[in-house]
């Protein structure tokens, strides 16, 4: 009886062995996630004047495929659904933000016209974009760039945020709010 009473006193302060309190189920939720590697860069927002100068100058309409690498909170691909009637694929490693542009494209109502992955970019197969949009840093797009050039189709756009693209000359450059974009149109092979 003596021993009964200790370990319900046990219990019910909380002193009860690890291996016994493990046994019950917890309400508590799982932690998020970690990315699969850390990111290359940490998110900075595009502002919106720059994200619709960015798919302005690309030239998207109803027929292109978007997709962002490194899209944060999807803003660009949403803008591009929303605006242009583009469809669009964002690809993000950090959970979290992949969480969050799925929230915001179905409270925008392009839910059906967009998607997130959380992937590592220089991993995702991005062969179906027509265009691409970046806001890396030089060094990213330099490693992106023999990628960008064998995976996207002859006439596909990329458009950068800030960032050039070393040893490859854009067609465009112009500067929107203070911010430079660059465009590139991919050669025929």
């Amino acid at each position: 009886m003596v021993l009964r009473a200790a370990c319900l006193v046990l219990l019910v302060c909380g002193g009860l062995p690890a291996r016994a309190a493990s046994q019950e189920p917890s309400s508590a939720a799982p932690p998020a996630p970690a990315p699969a590697r850390p990111p290359d860069i940490y998110y900075a927002p595009t502002t919106q004047v720059v994200a619709d100068a960015m798919l302005g100058l690309a030239g998207v309409g109803p027929d292109d495929v978007v997709y962002d690498l490194g899209s944060g909170d999807g803003r660009i691909v949403i803008l591009a659904a929303q605006k242009y009637g583009a469809r669009g694929v964002g690809i993000e490693i950090d959970p979290a933000l992949v969480r969050r542009a799925r929230a915001t494209a179905a409270e925008g109502g392009v839910a059906a016209r967009v998607r997130f992955e959380e992937a590592d970019l220089f991993e995702a197969d991005i062969a179906a974009a027509s265009v691409v949009t970046l806001y890396l840093s030089t060094s990213i797009n330099r490693e992106l760039a023999p990628r960008l050039r064998a995976q996207l189709r002859p006439g596909s756009r990329i458009v950068s945020h800030k960032f050039g693209i070393e040893g490859w000359p854009p067609d465009r450059h112009v500067r929107v709010d203070g911010e430079d974009v660059y465009l590139w149109t991919v050669p025929a092979r």
